[in-house]
């Protein structure tokens, strides 16, 4: 029982890391496992105490129960077996292509991360480069909100940044599910955005199958009541217009929607606009179908040399923000009150009836996210040269021009974010600054005018707001 056995040193080392994996696997692990799990159901429970819009079962459900759910949902089994007699190809094959859209769409919630770093960065980012605001608030309406119902946030889309700003503005209130773009899925960075609470959308994608898998992802998660977040355009404006909107989304929660029996569908138009939107002169760019196409290596030296550049003028203590940005939230509308006012039941209707409902129901969202986008400073200066063909005037007159379009704005019940009055003029100088050092104006004899070369840009803030203006010409009229 005591002799002495002389094994290799290989075997022992293999026999120590067995030993180490058992006590990993069997004590260690499921231990930390217990820990963290107990803390993070804690921060839920802390969290749901105070968010209006609570945390819905369906976020807190493990990800591979999600993914199995939705593979084995009865209509995305019926798109199988009609994409495998049209294309000829074994169902398993087309069962495995399935699993592939399911993993890639479906999120993995995280609340911790989405608390306690998520709203962290967001927060951090936004101040750091922007005056944030939210004009228009009314605690009221998110009170009065049916705790039952699903919310969607349908929104303008100025800038990649209003990921950001929305789900930072959004976090004391609710959790927001967002539909990000092929461009997010870059490690590490899909793993942090799935862990928001976002899913992969490919945008451009005309496989009827994957539209299937993507349509009963969306369905589900609006039928949990999952709270969610629409780009109601479907894309960048290039111009700084409000598009025409995009109606898949929204009819994906709509086209099973039963007002009689279903929970309610409440969407919130939200307005978004920004005193400087980042990437404004790449969007004007690509409206230009003679411009030369830019390599992915110019875009990533291009912002490496802002950010070094940022990062310089931050350390002389000369760094300053980008102006205003600025988020309005709008009246809510009820899918179940407009089915009563319009007499319609969306999931009765076939395509040919339903898409015009859909339609009208978007049009009137896109009416309401238009009238609580925020008139911000440089919006309406660039307005202002614009209308001034090139002439010149000094601070004193371009002030009381302000103050004049301010008021007809005001009339018009338009939601500007204004300053007390003594502190205007230094608003506008502020903003009147922005646009020289991005040469958008130019200073000469005390007096400023459009630049020649970036009427483009001001037509690209002025059109934030023009929606305004074009109503005037028809009061006019």
């Amino acid at each position: 029982m005591t002799n002495l056995i002389a094994i290799p040193l290989w075997l022992l080392l293999l026999l120590l890391g067995f030993s180490i994996w058992a006590v990993l696997d069997r004590i260690l692990i499921p231990s930390t496992r217990w820990f963290i799990r107990r803390r993070v159901n804690r921060l839920i429970d802390d969290i749901s105490t105070r968010l209006d819009i609570k945390i819905k079962p369906l976020q807190l459900t493990k990800r591979q129960v999600l993914i199995d759910r939705l593979v084995y949902d009865p209509k995305v089994i019926a798109a199988i077996q009609r994409y495998a007699e049209h294309t000829d190809t074994p169902r398993d094959i087309v069962q495995s292509q399935v699993f592939g859209y399911a993993r890639e769409i479906v999120p993995s919630f995280n609340a911790y991360l989405y608390f306690r770093c998520g709203y962290w960065i967001a927060k951090r980012i936004a101040r750091l480069l922007y005056r944030v605001r939210v004009g228009i608030l009314d605690e009221n309406q998110f009170q009065g909100v049916d705790p039952d119902a699903t919310v969607v946030f349908v929104m303008n889309h100025r800038s990649n940044m209003d990921y950001i700003l929305v789900a930072f503005l959004a976090a004391e209130r609710t959790t927001l599910s967002y539909a990000v773009g092929e461009w997010a899925r870059i490690w590490p960075l899909q793993t942090l955005i799935r862990a928001m609470g976002a899913f992969f959308v490919r945008r451009n994608s005309g496989n009827p199958l994957y539209r299937k898998v993507l349509e009963r992802y969306v369905h589900m998660a609006t039928k949990e009541g999952v709270c969610q977040a629409v780009f109601l355009e479907g894309g960048l404006s290039r111009d700084g217009c409000l598009r025409p909107p995009k109606l898949g989304f929204i009819d994906y929660m709509l086209r099973g929607f039963n007002p009689n029996s279903d929970r309610d569908i409440i969407f919130i138009p939200v307005g978004i606009n920004y005193d400087r939107v980042l990437e404004d002169r790449s969007l004007l760019r690509m409206l230009d179908p003679e411009a030369e196409k830019r390599s992915a290596w110019f875009a990533i030296r291009t912002t490496i040399r802002f950010i070094w550049r940022s990062a310089v003028l931050m350390a002389l203590s000369r760094w300053q923000r980008f102006g205003y940005a600025s988020v309005n939230f709008g009246k809510p509308v009820s899918a179940k009150a407009y089915c009563a006012q319009h007499n319609v039941i969306f999931s009765n209707s076939a395509r040919k009836e339903r898409f015009p409902e859909v339609e009208k129901l978007c049009y009137q969202l896109l009416q309401g996210i238009a009238t609580v986008i925020p008139v911000l400073p440089v919006s309406l200066l660039a307005s202002i040269f614009l209308d001034l063909h090139n002439s010149a005037l000094d601070i004193v007159e371009l002030e009381a021009r302000v103050n004049h379009n301010l008021q007809k704005l005001h009339q018009q019940g338009a939601p500007v974010y204004d300053t007390p009055r003594n502190l205007r003029a230094h608003t506008i100088a502020r903003a009147l600054n922005t646009m020289k050092m991005r040469r958008m104006v130019q200073e000469a004899n005390g007096k400023y005018m459009a630049h020649p070369d970036a009427r483009d840009i001001l037509f690209y803030y002025a059109n934030a707001i023009g929606h305004w203006k074009e109503r005037r010409s028809e009061a006019t009229h």
